[in-house]
């Protein structure tokens, strides 16, 4: 018998799609929570969490990508949830695209540590942490044929800050997505599992 999907997983899963809703909010707005912003590179900077939740900081900062979730798994197809969504679903096969080049693992893996010693030195949320990460996204993920296309005001796209905030985001979505399926994720428990995914996310909002 299969095991539906544990806590871990679902708030593996609400890390992604919460990463997703600041892309998108971002690229729309060219705005972002800084607390928000500073949760996900947290997690992207932690390779070595002792759990999900404590990657996140706690599942309290999670809070709007467990929304997120309930919106998308409630098959609302209005406002902005599809875009998410896209992002979402392509954020989950890039990651297995990572997974499975251990190379560019390996590559990224120092990366981040240097991008941890400069967040020591400065904040996560430093502008030469970020440019440092959004550089090595584009070195490493962006080199692969399948890219995420983000959708916003090209006004806010085309500044470099915002475009690095933006790579930064995805990277933490598919850090998101690597912790996931390191708890035993898989994409199809999303549509064979939906009704569990749904009533965990509920259950730990209401904890946020």
């Amino acid at each position: 018998m299969f095991q539906p999907p544990s806590r871990d997983q679902v708030i593996a899963l609400a890390g992604l799609f919460q990463a997703c809703a600041l892309v998108d909010t971002l690229a729309r707005t060219g705005q972002v929570a800084p607390d928000a912003l500073e949760t996900a590179i947290t997690s992207l900077l932690d390779q070595n969490p002792h759990s999900c939740e404590s990657a996140f900081g706690s599942i309290k900062k999670l809070a709007l990508g467990f929304e997120t979730l309930e919106k998308l798994l409630n098959a609302d197809k209005q406002g902005r949830n599809q875009e998410v969504l896209r992002y979402g679903l392509g954020l989950i096969f890039l990651q297995h695209k990572v997974w499975s080049n251990r190379a560019m693992l390996n590559t990224i893996g120092e990366g981040i540590a240097r991008a941890r010693q400069q967040a020591q030195h400065f904040e996560p949320t430093h502008e030469n942490v970020i440019s440092g990460l959004a550089d090595l996204y584009s070195r490493t993920i962006s080199t692969f044929r399948f890219r995420i296309q983000v959708n916003g005001q090209a006004g806010h796209l085309q500044q470099t800050n915002i475009a690095d905030r933006i790579r930064c985001l995805l990277f933490a979505g598919i850090r998101a997505g690597i912790l996931w399926r390191q708890c035993g994720g898989r994409r199809w428990h999303l549509i064979v599992y939906r009704k569990h995914i749904l009533e965990q996310a509920k259950q730990l909002r209401r904890q946020c």
